[in-house]
């Protein structure tokens, strides 16, 4: 039998445990020390259906004036007067994250920037999702050099927006950037974009609509409708930023832009202020917003499988479930029958094709979750389908998405 001294049990035992508490950390059993969840889940009851309308506090909104400044071009008069009115409504977000260090210890680092809104009175600040993803902490700097920690009210991945709120010391006064109307743009007119590139922060760059309801898809394989290009130059530190009209009303939120290189090559996108004016009352009440969903699991056709079931066509969503009893089930879509492994998944055929939802074509889940992007819980969808060698049409209601896939 062999022996071992003291120090050697201590060493080996001092290495078991380290490896069982990464192990713990791998599988989420544990979280490290200060991580906190900025968003806690919102259970809505029946009475909270009807959502109310919250009625933004902004400030006063001032009719374009130029006529004090002289000897500048009138398209250098616009520029300058939106800029000086409206330059302390955009802040620079800043964040910091937790990594854990080589002795498994939770340290801050520091984490992406971007710019942002400020859309009511009381500290209210709308941005990009993607500008606080993962962020354990997030600070707001304001036109005058003061910074406050702000506090994730809510957020909409699906459009990449979020709300913010800090809380204003009394006595200060906050500029708002008034909401514009995006469903009346016109490709050719000129818009004005106000951010934090590269944290040179509040630079304003000028350009037009390049184009309108562009479909994109972002790094989550989800498709954002109807995006505003834009040649404006926007630049890493832009997202999140107010893309503005020529009166200094909000028509968008800048988002991303389309670069080889990193930087701005004239091909920026926007998401339309439609968009987050429709998702910004339910971020600030209830923290998400509430979609509607067809309570059925589908499943993309690809190759193999329109193969090996020999299927008449090459591109939808099969359904391989409904929910018994459900909504889609009693509104009459079909599931699959015969069963399938596919990997570690099983899938049904037999079921019905979903080839598109309200008018738009479903060949992929992404153009789905698209389809149902701006429905509600309780909304009626119409749902095409493709059953027995023909097409059909049902009109199913939908459910609650986040309700459906717990």
């Amino acid at each position: 039998m062999k022996l071992y001294s003291r120090g050697q049990v201590l060493f080996f035992s001092l290495i078991s445990a380290c490896f069982v508490l990464l192990l713990a950390i791998g599988f989420g059993l544990l979280q490290p020390i200060g991580q906190k969840t900025n968003i806690e889940p919102v259970s809505l009851s029946a009475g909270e259906n009807q959502i109310k309308e919250f009625v933004l506090q902004q400030s006063e909104y001032k009719a374009l004036s130029t006529a004090d400044l002289i000897g500048y071009s009138e398209d250098e008069r616009v520029n300058i007067s939106i800029y000086e009115r409206l330059n302390a409504a955009v802040v620079n977000i800043t964040t910091e994250i937790m990594a854990i260090n080589w002795f498994l210890e939770p340290v801050p680092q520091e984490g992406s920037s971007g710019s942002g809104s400020i859309i009511d009175t009381r500290g209210y600040v709308l941005t990009n999702n993607h500008v606080i993803e993962n962020a354990h902490r997030v600070f707001i700097n304001l036109a005058d050099g003061s910074q406050f920690e702000g506090e994730i009210i809510g957020v909409d991945s699906e459009n990449d927006l979020a709300v913010l709120k800090f809380n204003p010391p009394n006595g200060m006064e906050l500029i708002t950037i008034p909401y514009g109307d995006s469903s009346n743009l016109k490709v050719g007119q000129k818009v004005l974009a106000i951010g934090n590139p590269f944290a040179l922060e509040r630079t304003l760059t000028v350009g037009i609509v390049s184009g309108l309801g562009r479909p994109i898809q972002t790094s989550r394989n989800r498709i954002i409708r109807d995006m505003i290009q834009t040649d404006a130059s926007i630049n890493p530190g832009n997202s999140g930023g107010p893309l503005l009209d020529t009166q200094g009303r909000m028509i968008g939120i800048n988002t991303m832009i389309y670069s080889t290189s990193g930087g701005s090559v004239g091909i920026g996108f926007a998401v339309p202020v439609n968009t987050a004016k429709r998702v910004v009352n339910e971020l600030i009440q209830f923290g998400r917003v509430r979609r509607g969903w067809i309570d059925a699991t589908v499943v993309q056709l690809f190759s193999s499988l329109v193969r090996y079931a020999r299927l008449p066509i090459e591109s939808g969503l099969l359904v391989s479930r409904t929910t018994r009893g459900g909504l889609a089930e009693r509104a009459g879509l079909r599931q699959g029958t015969e069963p399938v492994q596919y990997g570690r998944s099983v899938i049904y055929l037999g079921g019905d094709i979903i080839i598109s939802v309200n008018g738009i074509k479903t060949n992929t889940l992404a153009d789905y979750y698209a389809a149902l992007e701006a429905t509600k819980p309780g909304d009626t969808a119409t749902v095409e389908i493709f059953r027995g060698g023909r097409t059909s049409t049902l009109q199913i209601t939908l459910v609650d998405r986040e309700e459906a896939m717990n």
